[in-house]
């Protein structure tokens, strides 16, 4: 079987285990990325630094016994810029940048052109080529939401900002076709600006269809409350999804519930939620680890809800913000405690827990969230910030 033909379906795995999206990202390679920025380092050395570390990155997966694998976006600064400096027509004046973060200034002063054809590819399938070479395991993708894009973006262009949400759309579709005519067939929208903007469920609903109508493949759609420097920028609870979510021609939802708890799984049983979800079950928030016995109990009380044929599991969000050696604890941790319910579904005995691999306990300052305040939506905001990083 080819490697495309491997990604026709998602796996058949009972209770597949994956990542949401970013990995860990070591101090090594924000430090190398910086000596590009500052003009020290060459374009092809860079691009030699990202390809060792998502080779790293995905050996960390497969280790952990992950069933579906990313290539942990370690090519992109953070989940906005990597996708507006590409996108034709977003304007960024000022490209150089001292650090990471991030492209402030970016503008449209004229519509986006309609998407074209292949030769103008965002930059995502030459990514998911190079990761499907090097593994056999499915191979997720994941596209930061129109809405949330549109959030970054200086609008001059259009007097209805909801028709610069859709062309985003439109140009994020063209990709998905461009990726799933590559093979990929495990796509993931983001919107981590959601929770901040509850008020437009409905448009970012409407964009997500945009974008779906692009490829016939598995979709997700990750929500969350935002990734900023390994903190929430929103909290509250996943009522503004429904019903307007229900509309959404997803497969899949992927949300937080290991720092927020369970009480969002009530939203499932009382609006019929009867397709996927990608349960959180790993806090990416702290460092603290979690146990494979605590990730076997919310496992668990989410079978209470939906069988485990309709649930994936994930961490609440990415791991891009934790230092390696707890993204690895962690992950194992996420794998011990689904082969415990695996078993215990199946009638075995559940294997033994492996011990997690010793981490460094976290400062305790670093799990604590800043105190919440109100923002103009009357969500909560509960960090400053001008992006939402997963």
């Amino acid at each position: 079987m080819s490697r495309a033909a491997h990604d026709l379906k998602p796996p058949q795995q009972l209770l597949a285990t994956t990542v949401i999206g970013s990995y860990s990202v070591p101090e090594w390679l924000g430090q190398l990325r910086n000596e590009y920025y500052q003009r020290r380092i060459s374009r092809r050395y860079l691009d030699e630094i990202h390809e060792t570390a998502i080779k790293a990155a995905l050996l960390d997966q497969e280790r952990a016994g992950i069933d579906i694998v990313t290539d942990g976006e370690l090519r992109r600064d953070n989940d906005i810029d990597y996708l507006i400096e590409r996108i034709p027509g977003v304007e960024v004046p000022h490209r150089s940048k001292l650090d990471y973060f991030d492209y402030l200034e970016a503008e449209v002063t004229r519509p986006l052109p309609a998407p074209g054809g292949d030769a103008e590819s965002l930059g995502l399938v030459a990514d998911f080529r190079f990761l499907r070479q090097l593994t056999e395991l499915p191979v997720k993708v994941s596209l930061t939401g129109p809405f949330s894009l549109s959030r970054r973006i200086r609008n001059s262009a259009y007097p209805n900002s909801a028709d610069l949400v859709r062309d985003l759309a439109w140009a994020l579709s063209a990709e998905a076709g461009r990726l799933a005519r590559a093979g990929a067939q495990l796509l993931q929208i983001d919107e981590p600006f959601l929770a901040g903007y509850p008020e437009d469920i409905e448009l970012a609903v409407e964009a997500i269809n945009i974008v779906t109508k692009g490829a016939a493949v598995s979709w997700t759609l990750h929500v969350c409350y935002g990734n900023r420097h390994a903190r929430p920028l929103w909290a509250g609870h996943y009522d503004f999804l429904f019903p307007a979510v229900k509309d959404a021609h997803v497969d899949r939802l992927a949300l937080e519930f290991a720092r927020t708890g369970d009480e969002d799984l009530r939203l499932l049983e009382q609006y019929g939620w009867d397709r996927g979800l990608g349960l959180g079950v790993i806090d990416v928030k702290t460092e603290q680890l979690e146990s494979a016995e605590q990730v076997a109990a919310r496992i668990r009380r989410a079978l209470a809800v939906l069988p485990a044929e309709k649930l994936v599991i994930n961490p609440d969000c990415g791991l891009r913000h934790l230092p390696p050696d707890v993204a690895r604890a962690k992950l194992a941790a996420m794998v011990a405690g689904t082969a415990m319910v695996r078993a215990e579904l199946s009638g075995g005995a559940a294997p033994a827990a492996e011990p997690a691999p010793a981490a460094e306990p976290a400062p305790a300052a670093s799990a604590v969230a800043q105190p919440a305040s109100p923002t103009r939506n009357g969500s909560t905001s509960v960090v400053s910030g001008k992006g939402a990083n997963k």
